[in-house]
């Protein structure tokens, strides 16, 4: 089953009130709550450009694929990709338990990962 995984994003993002950062970004306030709420089974093309513009992530790591126990899937699988990953639950707390020379390490690694990219 596919289901969107925002909240592990908005924690990474330091995002304390998704409600109100969906609405700012422009997702209308009914569609926000039932994002939010899981409680869409339609997500628009529009809303997922929303989501990957203002997150600064792409499609695949808003949604999350949990595998139904009747059924069998290849271990080739595309949608296992889609699982669940183990992730730091606040950036922001992790980079304030840091050591001055590990965020100086850190940041240059960032710097030249995002130089290699451009």
């Amino acid at each position: 089953m596919l289901t969107l995984n925002l909240t592990p994003i908005f924690k990474a993002r330091g995002i304390e009130k998704p409600y109100t950062f969906l609405v700012k970004a422009g997702i209308a306030a009914h569609t926000a709550h039932r994002i939010l709420n899981s409680k869409t089974r339609v997500f628009r093309l529009d809303h997922i450009e929303i989501l990957c513009t203002t997150l600064l992530c792409q499609p695949n790591d808003l949604l999350l694929f949990t595998a139904d126990n009747n059924t069998i899937y290849a271990d080739n699988n595309p949608l296992l990709t889609l699982k669940q990953q183990e992730t730091t639950s606040n950036l922001n707390e992790t980079i304030k338990t840091m050591t001055y020379n590990e965020l100086q390490n850190a940041a240059k690694a960032m710097n030249s990962n995002i130089k290699s990219e451009a």
